[in-house]
């Protein structure tokens, strides 16, 4: 059966196709029984608009991309919804998609969003982006980075203090007088694992008392799984080598730490390892044992990422400080 048409529209409801288009895009213009009748023959008639042909008009459509690193993780969950409910208000749609810290996928959704139009893209980067950002630019194509600070000035970034994290969570664990301290990470890579393990460095450095001592451990993921592993493996050293306080580099990886301990029996957090995760998402104070961990604003980035697109502040850079949320994981009640 063949589509109807804007003509058809308009044959129907005894209309001009311009005045069928001004009840699609415009319809404050048109007097409301034209309106009326128009709205009459598009449900008549089951029409649907051709929203590409309209944006190949118009050069751009009401829709917003954003890739993050991971969408099964709480935390961009949390930041794709934030964005979303922004959009949304300013009567556009969100594209989510996910690079799974893989730079080719990162760079495929990129230019698929490219084809579609998008009026800006909303980026959470896998590495280095000025040039592809530059790119986008000459195409029309606005960007603002989020959870990731711009390195360049010609456009925004929406970003946390992730050095301040990883410093006010070691300083947390030396000061319930933990000493020996690992840092469970992967994607060491990462510019907001990175600036986690350099604040954490910071801290350890800092400490006026001898004896504190700070390692990394490398986890195979950004995950639960990957935080059980890394978890399991230090628990199989001698006693006296096993750290008294563990900062994992996001809350899975303290997720998994924790049932790590309680599959080993042998330790118990934060009598014998105190737990610090990071981002606080939902799950980390109803765990089994509440977390402490560094809260980012997850949601406001999202909304803030949006305003800055469809604002005047687009070249505009939004660092949000990161805040300890100290729980039963530490010793906090």
């Amino acid at each position: 059966m063949r589509t109807a048409s804007v003509k058809d529209v308009a044959d129907r409801a005894g209309v001009s196709v311009g005045t069928v288009s001004n009840v699609l895009n415009n319809p404050d213009r048109v007097a409301e029984r034209t309106r009326e009748r128009v709205q009459s023959a598009i449900a008549d008639l089951g029409f649907v608009r051709n929203d590409a042909a309209r944006q190949l008009r118009a050069g751009h459509s009401r829709t917003i991309g954003l890739v993050v690193l991971d969408a099964a993780n709480p935390f961009y969950a949390a930041l794709a919804r934030g964005a979303e409910e922004e959009a949304t208000r300013h009567n556009f749609s969100l594209l989510l998609a996910s690079s799974l810290q893989d730079a080719d996928r990162e760079h495929r959704y990129i230019d698929l969003f490219e084809e579609q139009r998008v009026q800006g893209l909303l980026l959470s980067p896998v590495g280095e982006t000025a040039a592809r950002v530059a790119d986008l630019a000459g195409h029309g194509v606005s960007t603002v980075l989020v959870d990731r600070d711009a390195e360049a000035e010609t456009y925004g970034s929406v970003s946390v203090d992730d050095v301040h994290g990883g410093r006010i969570a070691v300083e947390h664990l030396l000061e319930t007088g933990r000493r020996r301290i690992a840092f469970v990470a992967a994607e060491t890579e990462l510019r907001q694992v990175a600036d986690r393990w350099r604040g954490a460095r910071d801290a350890v450095a800092q400490e006026p008392s001898a004896g504190a001592s700070i390692e990394l451990v490398e986890a195979h993921s950004l995950t639960t799984l990957g935080g059980r592993a890394a978890t399991l493996s230090l628990l199989e050293r001698e006693p006296a080598d096993i750290p008294d306080a563990i900062f994992c580099a996001n809350d899975l990886l303290a997720t998994g730490a924790l049932q790590a301990f309680i599959m080993d029996g042998r330790y118990r957090v934060p009598d014998d390892v105190a737990l610090v995760g990071y981002d606080d998402i939902e799950f980390a104070s109803s765990a089994i044992v509440p977390l402490t961990t560094i809260r980012r604003p997850a949601e406001e980035l999202g909304r803030t990422a949006v305003r800055m697109l469809l604002g005047d502040t687009a070249s505009e850079h939004t660092v949000f400080r990161p805040e300890l949320i100290a729980r039963a994981s530490t010793g906090s009640r």
